[in-house]
């Protein structure tokens, strides 16, 4: 049973958040590194989003039944009672809340439960079943952990969180329209009116294109705004480059959900590193 009540968590969503959540926290901590911040921001932050993922679980179940990948989610197959999964959800929640209160700082709770706000409310109960602006809408969410990593450090929104914001912002576009397009038949039977369902693949391929260019230059602004050094940025561009080139190459491929795969992997090894440089080549 506490496997099931586990997985409604979301694990995967929870270390992929703490990854960019760490990578935020170094950087603003620049050369110093407070352990007991550290982990208190981590644990907060993983506890207040494993609390929005058992809800999304919860108003997403009867979709859930219809897709492949999600239909023998706990919820949807009636296996954790509906009471139960609110329940656990509200302690996650409340002690995530907890947490980043007593150990943080007022702002870094402030932006995550800006963070939950949005998956919550916008996100899953107004736009994922309503338009294609879901995709962005929810990279708006999944945009707040490195902030919430560098703020508990800095204790202020200034150019550095905002650019990690933007960076996340623009690199989620892509990854969620390649996971999309690989999973295009589970969504048009679901009725999710991702972009590639109401607007076709072509027009999905052209703006992931669009996207990762703007990603690009994003990354760099931290380099030019002197938060990282000439490493990163070397990396970053031969990271992106090489994202944008594969991009292209999916106007000529002959099978376009192998295609969308190896850009959705291509994007997970970009955000590792993204995050591990911001870490080492942060300027001291």
């Amino acid at each position: 049973m506490f496997r099931r009540y586990l997985a409604l968590t979301k694990p995967g969503i929870i270390v992929g958040n703490a990854i960019t959540a760490s990578g935020g926290f170094l950087l603003a901590s620049r050369g110093t590194f407070d352990l007991v911040l550290f982990f208190a921001m981590l644990a907060g932050l993983s506890l207040v989003i494993a609390s929005g993922c058992v809800i999304n679980n919860y108003f997403d179940r009867d979709v859930d039944t219809l897709m492949m990948r999600t239909k023998d989610r706990a919820l949807a197959k009636g296996i954790v009672p509906v009471r139960h999964a609110l329940f656990f959800a509200l302690c996650l929640g409340l002690a995530g809340v907890a947490i980043l209160y007593s150990f943080t700082n007022l702002l870094t709770l402030a932006v995550a439960l800006f963070g939950a706000f949005v998956y919550i409310l916008l996100y899953t109960l107004w736009f994922k079943r309503r338009s294609t602006k879901s995709t962005f809408v929810g990279s708006l969410s999944g945009a707040v952990p490195p902030v919430i990593g560098y703020c508990a450090i800095t204790n202020t929104l200034d150019a550095g969180a905002i650019v990690l914001f933007l960076i996340l912002v623009l690199w989620q576009m892509p990854h969620f329209f390649a996971i999309a397009l690989y999973r295009l038949e589970d969504y048009t039977k679901a009725g999710i009116p991702v972009l590639p369902v109401r607007h076709g693949v072509m027009a999905t391929k052209i703006q992931t294109i669009l996207y990762i260019n703007a990603f690009i230059v994003a990354t760099l602004a931290l380099t030019a705004l002197n938060y990282t050094g000439y490493f990163y940025a070397l990396v970053m561009s031969v990271l992106g480059i090489a994202w944008l080139v594969l991009a292209i190459q999916g106007f000529k491929a002959p099978d376009t959900k192998k295609w969308a795969r190896r850009m959705f992997i291509l994007s997970l090894v970009i955000i590792m590193s993204f995050s591990i440089l911001i870490a080492v080549d942060a300027i001291r």
